[in-house]
């Protein structure tokens, strides 16, 4: 067991995020704890996973406990979970975003100053993305819990066992996958040897021009335009890319901005240009906050 610390730059509240990600459609990967958040997931590297139990100080300071099974680099771990809570960027300009655009403004007082809650890496981004298009959020939430239970690492953290989504290897020859199609579980077994060889490295794809990241998403089995930004922005924490490919999203800032329509790009690019450089920041937030006033779950859509 080891312990880490992280001093957020900028307004930062835990709290926000174990709700946020406790919501999160596709099955993050983490639960809420009594003192915090716990985080279970494959260390890229893919020799081991890590479990993460992670809590605020009264000063703000984030501290957390990490666990592992198998050959782990405790500093990767810790990286991994840092991104995830959008703890890797610098986001003292953020309140600012809220001072020029009054609806940012008025969504952050309300939820906290929320940063995104990010997928472990860009591997278990897109292998959830896929598992999730057509079918239900909770179904795809299901699907993971499985596949954790029955092909992840079993690591320990404060007490507790928890289950890790499966290691890349793990699903490159999986034969068959609960609740997923044939042709889905095909997709996953080729995003798992994608991992392997290195083509959804989350450091390198984070580090590539934007265009030059989407198009080698796109080259993957069942990755389109919409679940290749997602990749991008959730998976490899992205703070100012805008998804243009997203229609829940362009229906939240048409809801907010009390348009007749879903924007389109210029309109779009032109209402954002307040966000930078938190655009992804500023669009999750639209996003989730419209999400929690509909009666009704939506569902993940193709590619």
């Amino acid at each position: 067991m080891t312990t880490f610390s992280i001093q957020p730059r900028g307004p930062f509240e835990l709290s926000t995020a174990k709700d946020f990600a406790g919501g999160f459609a596709a099955g993050i990967g983490a639960d809420g704890t009594e003192r915090g958040i716990a985080m279970a997931f494959p260390v890229e590297g893919w020799s081991g996973s890590a479990a993460v139990d992670a809590w605020q100080d009264d000063r703000g300071v984030i501290r957390g406990e990490v666990g592992t099974s198998g050959k782990v680099d405790v500093a990767v771990a810790e990286r991994q979970a840092a991104r995830s809570l959008s703890l890797d960027h610098d986001g003292t300009g953020w309140p600012e975003v809220g001072r020029r655009d009054p609806v940012i403004g008025r969504l952050q007082e309300r939820y906290g100053f929320l940063r995104p809650v990010c997928f472990y890496s860009a591997y278990e981004a897109a292998t959830s993305f896929v598992i999730g298009q057509r079918i239900a959020m909770r179904q795809a939430r299901a699907v993971k819990a499985r596949l954790a239970e029955e092909l992840g690492d079993t690591v320990e953290i404060s007490g507790r066992v928890v289950h890790a989504f499966p290691r890349p290897q793990r699903l490159a020859d999986v034969e068959a996958i609960q609740g997923l199609s044939a042709v889905k579980v095909t997709r996953v077994r080729a995003l798992a040897q994608a991992a392997l060889d290195g083509v959804l490295d989350t450091e390198r794809l984070r580090s590539l021009p934007e265009a030059d990241a989407l198009a080698t998403l796109r080259t993957l089995p069942g990755v389109g335009e919409w679940t290749a930004e997602a990749v991008l922005l959730r998976g490899c924490g992205v703070a100012d890319g805008l998804p243009r490919g997203d229609e829940i999203s362009r229906r939240a800032v048409a809801s907010f901005y009390e348009l007749a329509a879903p924007p389109d790009d210029a309109e779009l690019d032109a209402i954002s240009a307040a966000w930078r450089p938190y655009r992804m920041w500023a669009t999750v937030l639209l996003h989730m906050a419209w999400r929690r006033e509909q009666a009704s779950e939506p569902s993940y859509r193709q590619g």
